[in-house]
């Protein structure tokens, strides 16, 4: 086998297991997984450059002997980014893993806060008939449907007279 043969086979299987790592839950074959992939990525920008072994700027020399050092400098450049996004996902996943397993990291829950969310989830109830029946307060007499004749002390139309404020006859 040639040599770009063997690095295309490299690549492969290094894409192959960084998308296997990748699709687990944990995080840190997640974090290994990146890095598979990112290597393959690597391997991939340097298998398209073109010649292997001369010289990226070689004096006199014809074109099609030199190397293009734009992919080398994209490699360079992966590599450094490469590096930071696992660093900073390493910090994520050690983050995750205090607060999985560290209980003193909790954020408390402002009182106010949780005042305001009580109110909210209480003003967003409706309350109907069935479930007034069924508490024990409820009561029909106190509470009379609208358009109901049911009073005590007489009609409804006469009850209503005497709140607006007008006498009984």
């Amino acid at each position: 086998m040639t040599m770009p043969l063997v690095l295309v086979v490299v690549m492969v299987v290094l894409y192959a297991c960084g998308v296997y790592l990748m699709l687990d839950r944990s995080l840190t074959r997640l974090l290994l997984g990146f890095l598979l992939v990112g290597n393959a990525t690597n391997l991939l920008i340097f298998l398209m450059t073109g010649s292997f072994g001369a010289a990226p700027i070689y004096g006199d020399a014809p074109a099609d002997e030199m190397s293009d050092p734009l992919p080398q400098a994209f490699i360079l450049t992966a590599i450094v980014i490469t590096f930071g996004v696992s660093a900073f996902l390493l910090a994520l996943i050690y983050r995750s893993w205090r607060l999985a397993h560290d209980h003193d990291d909790r954020v408390q829950d402002d009182e106010s806060d949780l005042e305001i969310a009580t109110t909210r989830a209480l003003a967003a109830t409706e309350v109907t008939d069935e479930d007034l029946a069924e508490t024990l307060e409820y009561d029909e007499e106190d509470y009379p449907e609208s358009g109901a004749d049911i009073a005590p002390s007489g009609s409804a139309a006469s009850d209503a007279s005497e709140t607006a404020g007008e006498p009984k006859p």
